[in-house]
């Protein structure tokens, strides 16, 4: 089975996740009507380098490792092809990728008939979700000063490397 990156918007109540695809993209033919499907998302990740520990002067037996914040989802997957439907999706994404930007798009931007050609070229994909398994190791293995270092020397680094040390520190959105 092939798998596909999109973006997703997952209900308020946790209960399902909306997306889309290209039609001309053969996965959702692929998993068809009320297939089981699984989701794998990566919220934040970053490699951890031994020399952040300060406990290796007193035991050098140390090895790389990496952080991460991870969720694995099942559901079963529902394929829709109505306008209405797809319209509704696409403004949802929209909304939610849009939220906080200046100045903020909107599909209304677009010319309608633009927007429905775009439309037509879709499929819509809603997983009603059974399973969510969740994991996240940010250096809680590791004594304190090391997991204090760990977290100071990520939020000096890049975007990715902050947004593990954000969520070490519990300060993650």
């Amino acid at each position: 089975m092939m798998s596909v990156f999109v973006p997703v918007v997952v209900s308020d109540d946790r209960r399902t996740i909306r997306t889309h695809v290209a039609r001309a993209n053969p996965w959702w033919r692929a998993i068809g009507e009320g297939a089981d499907v699984l989701g794998l998302f990566l919220a934040a990740s970053a490699y951890v380098s031994p020399s952040y520990y300060p406990s290796r002067f007193s035991d050098p037996g140390v090895v790389p490792t990496w952080n991460y914040v991870a969720a694995e989802v099942r559901g079963r997957a529902h394929v829709h092809d109505d306008t209405d439907w797809k319209a509704s999706q696409i403004r949802q994404v929209t909304t939610r990728f849009e939220d906080g930007r200046e100045p903020t798009w909107t599909v209304d931007d677009a010319p309608e008939d633009y927007i429905e050609r775009q439309l037509r070229a879709i499929v819509g994909i809603e997983i009603d979700l059974i399973s969510i398994d969740a994991k996240s190791k940010l250096s809680q293995n590791r004594p304190v000063l090391d997991g204090g270092s760990v977290r100071q020397h990520l939020s000096e680094g890049t975007l990715t490397e902050q947004n593990v040390a954000q969520r070490m520190s519990g300060d993650a959105k």
